[in-house]
This record gives C-alpha cells, sequence and structure tokens, in this order.
C-alpha cells in the first residue's frame, strides 16, 4: 500500500510541478508559479512523510 501511494504521490507531484513551470514560463506569472512549486514540494515531502512514520493498514 505505501508503493501505492508513493506513486501516485510522485505523478501528482509531477503534475504540480509542471503546471507551476507552466505559470511561470508561458503566463509571466513568476509569484504564482513559484508557489505552486514550492507548495507542491512541501505537500510531497509531508504527505510521504507521514505515511512512512505513520504507516497505513
Amino acid at each position: 500500500m505505501k508503493v501505492l501511494v508513493t506513486i501516485l504521490s510522485i505523478i501528482i507531484f509531477i503534475k504540480t510541478i509542471a503546471y507551476g513551470f507552466y505559470e511561470i514560463k508561458k503566463r509571466s506569472n513568476k509569484a504564482g508559479g513559484i508557489t505552486v512549486i514550492v507548495i507542491a514540494i512541501a505537500t510531497f515531502t509531508f504527505s510521504n512523510l507521514v505515511v512512512f512514520i505513520k504507516g497505513i493498514n
């Protein structure tokens, strides 16, 4: 179950980072793009940390 959560988390993380870069490059919204990227990194890190520390039954 941990592997499934990790794989799904990585997929969502990659899509979110791609959207952050899209905001920066295409829409010239640097503040929005950087914010999306920072929140994506924090969410990816903490969600996987909780899964591996607390565990999933």
